[in-house]
């Protein structure tokens, strides 16, 4: 489905939002160990996908053994960004994207692999009634 469609859908069925989930592996390690390098992609993703930031971005490492890694919470105007990294399991990385605002969800998949330079990415975009 192009982007077209998607808001076609989006409309016809007034949707009252739009979430996308993007599941990254084979993630750059050293991206997804780094708070620094977290907290840019939530500030760079919102950018992206012409969002505002409503707070701090909230972020932190917790887990243990092979259920470890960093989380990032951060509100938007019209909804919330969350992160979970993996850097135990695989180098993955899990990102979901709501907005009651309508936003390009290929484009936020693509800017989202890029920035952790993933391998293979996967996206599911579900539209909220």
């Amino acid at each position: 489905m192009n982007i077209s469609h998607l808001r076609q859908r989006y409309q016809k069925q007034r949707a009252w939002g739009l979430t996308a989930s993007i599941d990254l592996s084979g993630c750059d390690h050293l991206k997804i160990q780094s708070p620094r390098v977290i907290r840019s992609f939530v500030t760079d993703l919102v950018k992206s996908v012409k969002m505002k930031k409503y707070g701090p971005t909230h972020l932190k490492k917790f887990g243990e053994g092979e259920l470890e890694g960093y989380s990032a919470m951060q509100f938007i105007e019209t909804s919330s960004v969350v992160v979970h990294l993996d850097d135990k399991g695989g180098d993955r990385a899990f990102i979901d994207l709501f907005s009651c605002k309508f936003f390009d969800p290929y484009q936020a998949e693509q800017f989202t692999k890029k920035y952790f330079q993933a391998k293979e990415s996967k996206l599911t975009i579900l539209l909220r009634k």
